[in-house]
């Protein structure tokens, strides 16, 4: 999003995300729970609930990043040494490169997610261009990491009722935005709700370097970092 380098389709890809989910568009709508998807020949399984914010009763939120372009080794250090269970949410163009460093960030805990391929809006595409996103980094990273994920984000936070069924039908068992955004000056926005955190939010950190300060913040609101794969799905 901010660092690290990108496969030469690149240039073009890096200003999209540089401009946008290093911003957050922000999610298209509020989060609903996914009803069941219409036959017609798109796999027929139950669309994945759309998630912001899970319900617990816990002391937990849930830390995020996306695409996987920032590699700060002080993050690296940070959720080594304090075994953080946080999200990666990777996109296969961005993080392909490094996906040996994800390996390691895997073996101390952090969990690696879904993104799509090559980070394109979703909402408006045809199903196949959308399954194509979808289920093309499912393999990707079942190849690589022996896993198929079972969480999925957006590019931008933005999705359709054909992302949906595109999502289901790759694998995917919850569709997951956020409540809260870490921005680049270190400061948490709400896109909805009340301005505070809760447990069971979601933290898009769209500023890795500010994530000790954040963790500074969470302890002294008695608040810890939950697996999110331990909550949904």
């Amino acid at each position: 999003m901010r660092r690290g380098r990108f496969r030469p389709a690149g240039a073009a890809l890096a200003a999209v995300l540089l401009t946008g989910c290093a911003q957050f568009a922000g999610p298209a709508g509020p989060p609903t729970t996914g009803k069941p998807a219409g036959a017609g020949g798109q796999g027929g399984h139950a669309a994945p609930p759309v998630l912001d914010h899970v319900r617990t009763t816990d002391r937990v939120v849930f830390l995020t990043y996306d695409d996987g372009a920032d590699r700060d080794p002080r993050l690296t250090a940070l959720i080594g040494e304090r075994r953080l269970p946080v999200t990666f949410f990777l996109t296969d163009t961005v993080a392909g490169p490094a996906y040996g460093h994800f390996a390691g960030l895997r073996s101390v805990g952090a969990s690696l997610q879904n993104h799509t391929l090559d980070h394109r809006a979703l909402s408006g595409l045809p199903y196949a261009g959308q399954r194509a996103e979808i289920c093309g980094q499912q393999t990707k990273l079942h190849s690589r990491f022996g896993v198929r994920p079972r969480l999925f984000r957006p590019p931008y936070g933005r999705y359709d009722p054909t992302t949906l069924r595109a999502a289901a039908d790759c694998g995917i068992t919850t569709v997951v935005l956020w409540r809260a955004e870490l921005t680049p000056d270190g400061t948490l926005t709400y896109p909805r709700g009340t301005p505070e955190l809760h447990p069971g939010d979601i933290i898009a950190v769209t500023s890795p370097e500010h994530t000790e300060t954040l963790l500074r913040q969470l302890e002294a609101q008695n608040l810890r970092v939950g697996r999110l794969e331990d909550y949904v799905g």
